[in-house]
């Protein structure tokens, strides 16, 4: 009995190694088929606003939509200041009582962050980063950016995929454009104010009144944070961009979720387009007023910073 029990095993193993083979190459088969499933589906569609600005007329053209808002509310900013200064009276009223109320609010809150002195010297760029910052925010509210252009007929009805308007700040070219502007400007400024030695005893230099071993040791201790402040310095482009632009492109995909929350049937995802969106729209109202702000606010403090001297700090802080 041993010896058959052993033949059958001898001979049966080969028919079950085989079927084990076989169950082995069926699962890699069925695995790769699954794969090539997955890899071959097609990508889902993206919803929301696209994180980049589409060009206009050509697929890789340069002009884009978020560029054309920029110029549209560039040249209507231009027209409206000449408009209002064009005949200067003086008890003002109409357009130029509200750009001289505008120009003249924000010239007195500067003066008394960053003083009489370089508000005279700086206040050109932060008066038009707020108000051009504002206006571009408050544009992509206007019914039409971002459901005006072109797209395709989908099973919701005509989906646009290409719009003709984008808001400005949406683009992380205009936010981070500005910020770099900025970045350059305050160089200069911080050059002029300290000269290239005072800007280098400004970062590195030891503060306050040592001599000896403590002056030395004062004198390692602020050249790292003096590279610490380069890092941060370099750091803030980035910062100022990046919170504009995130702030902004929120709100706008904020809208465009409310907008099409309902999908079906028509008639209630018309009401609810049309609807759902007012409660944001104020809140955006809001936040664009704040952004500006605190951009024009963050520029102006960094530029106070480099260019206060010591001895003005140390009065400001008695």
């Amino acid at each position: 009995m041993k010896s058959i029990l052993a033949a059958l095993i001898l001979l049966a193993a080969p028919a079950l190694l085989l079927a084990a083979q076989r169950r082995e190459q069926a699962g890699n088969a069925k695995a790769a088929v699954e794969t090539l499933e997955i890899r071959t589906a097609p990508a889902p569609a993206e919803h929301g606003i696209s994180q980049t600005a589409e060009p206009l007329f050509r697929e890789n053209g340069l002009i884009t939509n978020s560029m054309l808002v920029t110029w549209m509310v560039a040249l209507v900013l231009v027209v409206f200041a000449r408009f209002a200064t064009r005949k200067i009276q003086e008890v003002p009223s109409g357009a130029q009582n509200f750009w001289e109320w505008l120009v003249e609010s924000l010239y007195d809150f500067l003066e008394g962050i960053i003083g009489p002195d370089l508000v005279k010297k700086t206040f050109w760029f932060f008066a038009t980063i707020f108000i051009f910052i504002l206006f571009t925010n408050w544009s992509g509210l206007i019914p039409g950016f971002g459901t005006v252009g072109w797209g395709v007929e989908d099973e919701h009805g005509f989906h646009v995929t290409r719009p003709l308007l984008r808001g400005g700040n949406a683009d992380l070219n205009m936010t981070a454009a500005m910020a770099m502007v900025f970045f350059f400007f305050w160089t200069v400024w911080a050059l002029q104010s300290n000269g290239v030695k005072g800007f280098f005893l400004h970062l590195f230099g030891p503060k306050g009144e040592s001599s000896g071993a403590l002056k030395l040791l004062l004198t390692v201790i602020f050249l790292l944070v003096g590279l610490l402040e380069v890092i941060s310095i370099l750091f803030r482009p980035i910062s100022l961009s990046f919170r504009l632009y995130g702030n902004i492109f929120a709100g706008e995909n904020m809208l465009d979720a409310m907008a099409n929350l309902i999908k079906e049937p028509a008639w209630a995802r018309a009401v609810a387009s049309c609807v759902l969106p007012i409660p944001v729209y104020f809140m955006e109202l809001l936040v664009g007023l704040i952004q500006a702000l605190v951009f024009m606010l963050l520029t102006a403090v960094f530029t106070l910073l480099i260019c206060q001297h010591e001895e003005a700090r140390e009065g400001t802080h008695q």
